[in-house]
């Protein structure tokens, strides 16, 4: 029997298979809001059998935008948008989840395809914020601006108002986003995060802003659904985000009822050279969660199903999330099926997990 297409139960949630979609910037939407292209891009994911499809990075306030394209749920129309979306991968058997983000000193950027560079005013950019003042790139013509203590009170609250609107919109999984060098991640590294107050300086006031963004949003998520958070397991540089680090912060995560880590890495500084290749990241999934003891996800460069399969069957991880070999394939399950000699169910919306 494989085991990568047996049910994963978070908290009350059964999850059809251990397939997940991972979250992938799309860069179609408009004022930040969800288009026809979600509704095809996410609903073929589910109709092609992944356990739970991820919406990519979404804003919870227009300034957390990757790119001006990117989607957001920072009003009750986002979530609006979101509900026939998310209603759709329901009734194809999938769990419909979201990922909350902001950009911080990585947001205001044009679109990958046109150079990907900051952007300004007049090119439908705004201004950054981040921890520290300090540029994610030397290139940068203007640093964000550092962020206030009042500030941190604003995020906090458009972290958990976007919960709230997830919710509202449908999605049973909410992911923080603490990974790839984005706001939170700009907090937890020393590399990115220079503070001097309550915010900076030791291990555990690094973590302090992310953790209370989700407390914030664990308490509000109904206890029955699980909360995710992505990390980047490492800066893959010298001084920087480590894993002995990330340890320490799933400790505190798991403390307080997150229940799954999806486990990235990189992203934080452009001169970073991680050892991309097959399955690079799956030995960060495997140690946290036989350190820490709490579900893991792995992610990056896993597009074979033998691979996937002794991944989840060895216990490395709980789950794997895929993202290039879902763009290129959105019926991946259906096929990884057929070729580890599983016999699904059809047609597959009458078989989610009970």
């Amino acid at each position: 029997m494989s085991r990568l297409f047996t049910p994963l139960t978070l908290r009350e949630l059964v999850i059809r298979n251990r397939i997940f979609v991972s979250p992938m910037c799309m860069y179609s939407s408009r004022d930040g809001l969800p288009t026809d292209w979600h509704m095809v891009h996410l609903g073929s994911r589910a109709v092609g059998g992944a356990g739970l499809v991820m919406v990519e990075a979404t804003a919870v306030t227009p300034q957390g935008r990757i790119s001006p394209d990117d989607s957001g749920i920072w009003s009750a129309e986002h979530a609006a948008a979101f509900a026939p979306i998310t209603r759709f991968i329901k009734e194809h058997g999938s769990v419909p989840g979201i990922q909350l983000a902001h950009a911080g000193r990585k947001a205001s950027t044009d679109l990958p395809w046109k150079g990907g560079r900051p952007v300004d005013a007049r090119n439908r950019g705004w201004q950054t914020i981040a921890p520290s003042a300090v540029p994610f790139s030397k290139e940068e013509p203007v640093l964000p601006r550092e962020a206030t203590v009042q500030d941190l009170e604003t995020l906090l609250g458009q972290f958990a108002a976007a919960a709230r609107r997830s919710i509202d919109a449908g999605f049973e999984v909410v992911e923080i986003h603490m990974a790839h060098g984005y706001l939170l991640h700009e907090f937890l590294s020393p590399l990115s995060n220079r503070r001097s107050d309550d915010f900076g300086g030791s291990l555990e006031n690094r973590c302090r802003f992310p953790l209370r963004v989700a407390k914030a949003v664990r308490d509000i998520w109904p206890e029955h659904l699980p909360v995710f958070v992505r990390v980047s397991a490492s800066d893959w540089m010298e001084g920087g985000w480590d894993l002995e680090q990330t340890l320490y912060l799933v400790r505190a995560l798991k403390e307080m009822g997150i229940d799954f880590i999806d486990c990235s890495s990189g992203g934080l500084v452009p001169e970073a050279m991680p050892p991309f290749g097959p399955g690079f990241q799956v030995p960060f999934a495997a140690e946290i969660k036989k350190e820490v003891g709490i579900a893991t996800g792995a992610v990056g460069v896993i597009t074979d199903p033998a691979q996937a399969e002794q991944i989840v069957a060895t216990g490395l991880a709980d789950a794997v999330l895929l993202a290039r070999a879902m763009l290129r394939d959105p019926y991946w399950p259906l096929h990884a099926a057929k070729e580890l000699g599983v016999d699904l169910p059809w047609p597959l919306q009458y078989e989610r997990a009970k």
